[in-house]
C-alpha cells in the first residue's frame, strides 16, 4: 500500500502494511501482551517503514492520560541555575522519563504566584503526575500536592507527618557518620561542621549525623558549626567564621560539594594548607566540583541519577495502579576517598 509524502501515516496504514487488523495493531502500539511474536515484529516494523507517530490527543482521550510528568522544584531560580547539583537532578529526570516514553515538564515554584499557578496546572490534567522537590520547613507546595488527586512521588523527606506519602531519600544522616568518622580515624581531633540551612531535611540530616559521630550535645553543636546556606559563598563565610571562633580547628565536613568550595578558598585565604593543617570533606560528590578543586574533594556521594530513576519506577507503578512495598525507600551513601582527606 503507498502512502502519500505528505500525508501523515495512520493506525489503518500500520495495521495494512502489517498485514493485521487495526485492534492488533492497537495492542502492538499499546504494548499489550495479547499479541504473538509475529504481530508484534510486523506491526514494528510497519511503523519503522511508515514513519508512523502515534497522535497523542487522540490516544489522551482514550486512555486519559497526557503521557507527561510535572518536575516541581520549590526553589528561587538563581538557585536552581547556580547550583550544578539541581543541573543534575534535571537531567537525570529528563533521562529517566525519556526512557519510559514520558515527557517532562519542569516546574519551579517559589512564590505565592508561582505556588497558585502550579496549582491551577497540576490540578487541570495536564500532566498524569509529579515528583516534587520541597524541601523547606513551612513549604505551601506540599499542602497543594497534597490535595490534588494526582499521584506524586517526593525527592527526600518533605516536612510534616510521612504517613502515606511516597518518596525516595538518601541516607544523608548516614552519610554524614561516614565522613565525620573518617575524619576521626585520620587523628583529627577539632572537627567543625559547615551546615546547610536548617529549614531543610537533608541539611537536618547531615547534622545529626555529625552530631551522633561526636557525640555532642547542643551546646557543642551550637558551637562547632557554622550554616554555609547551601552556597559557595556562604561556605567561604562560615569557614571564616570557624577560623576565626576556633583557629586551632583541623578538620571540617562540609555538607555540600558547593559549599566545601567555598570554604576551601577561605582556608586558602588563611594560610591553611589542605589537608595537612585542615582536611575537609564535602557531601554529593558532584563530578563538576570535587575531581576539580585544589586539592580534589573527598566527599560523600549521593547518586543523584539513582535517586530520580527510583522515583520514576516508582511513579509508574502508581500510575499502573501497581501494588508498590515500599512506600518510602532510602538509598545508600558512600564515602569516596581524594586528596582533601
Amino acid at each position: 500500500m503507498l502512502v502519500s509524502n505528505h500525508a501523515r501515516p495512520t493506525l489503518e496504514d500500520v495495521a495494512a502494511r502489517a498485514g493485521v487488523s487495526r485492534a492488533t495493531a492497537s495492542r502492538v502500539l499499546n504494548a499489550s501482551p495479547r499479541v504473538s511474536p509475529e504481530a508484534l515484529e510486523a506491526v514494528n516494523a510497519a511503523v519503522s517503514a511508515l514513519g508512523y507517530q502515534p497522535n497523542r490527543a487522540a490516544r489522551a482521550l482514550v486512555t486519559r492520560r497526557t503521557g507527561a510528568v510535572a518536575v516541581v522544584f520549590s526553589e528561587p531560580e538563581p538557585k536552581i541555575f547556580d547550583d550544578p547539583h539541581f543541573a543534575r537532578l534535571i537531567r537525570a529526570g529528563a533521562r529517566a522519563l525519556a526512557d519510559v516514553d514520558v515527557q517532562m515538564v519542569l516546574m519551579l515554584v517559589h512564590s505565592p504566584d508561582d505556588q497558585a499557578r502550579a496549582h491551577r496546572f497540576l490540578a487541570g490534567g495536564h500532566v498524569d503526575g509529579a515528583l516534587v522537590f520541597a524541601p523547606h520547613r513551612n513549604d505551601e507546595l506540599v499542602s497543594i500536592v497534597k490535595k490534588l488527586p494526582l499521584p506524586v512521588v517526593y525527592a527526600g523527606k518533605p516536612w510534616g507527618p510521612l504517613r502515606g506519602m511516597h518518596l525516595v531519600d538518601n541516607d544523608n544522616e548516614g552519610g554524614a557518620v561516614l565522613a565525620t568518622e573518617h575524619l576521626k580515624s585520620l587523628g583529627r581531633k577539632k572537627i567543625v561542621h559547615v551546615s546547610g540551612p536548617l529549614d531543610e531535611m537533608s541539611a537536618i540530616d547531615r547534622l545529626n549525623g555529625f552530631k551522633a559521630a561526636l557525640s555532642l550535645d547542643d551546646k557543642g553543636v551550637a558551637r562547632l558549626t557554622e550554616d554555609g546556606g547551601f552556597t559557595r559563598e556562604g561556605g567561604r563565610k562560615a569557614m571564616s567564621v570557624l577560623l576565626s571562633r576556633m583557629p586551632s580547628l583541623d578538620a571540617v565536613f562540609v555538607a555540600s560539594d558547593l559549599m566545601a568550595a567555598g570554604a576551601l578558598e577561605s582556608l586558602h585565604e588563611a594560610g591553611r594548607r589542605v589537608p595537612e593543617d585542615v582536611a575537609v570533606v564535602g557531601f554529593d560528590d558532584h563530578v563538576a566540583i570535587a575531581e576539580h578543586t585544589a586539592p580534589p574533594l573527598t566527599s560523600v556521594r549521593q547518586d543523584s541519577d539513582e535517586q530520580v530513576k527510583h522515583m520514576v519506577e516508582h511513579l509508574m507503578k502508581l500510575l499502573r495502579d501497581e501494588t508498590v512495598k515500599r512506600k518510602q525507600q532510602m538509598l545508600p551513601t558512600v564515602l569516596v576517598r581524594r586528596e582533601s582527606a
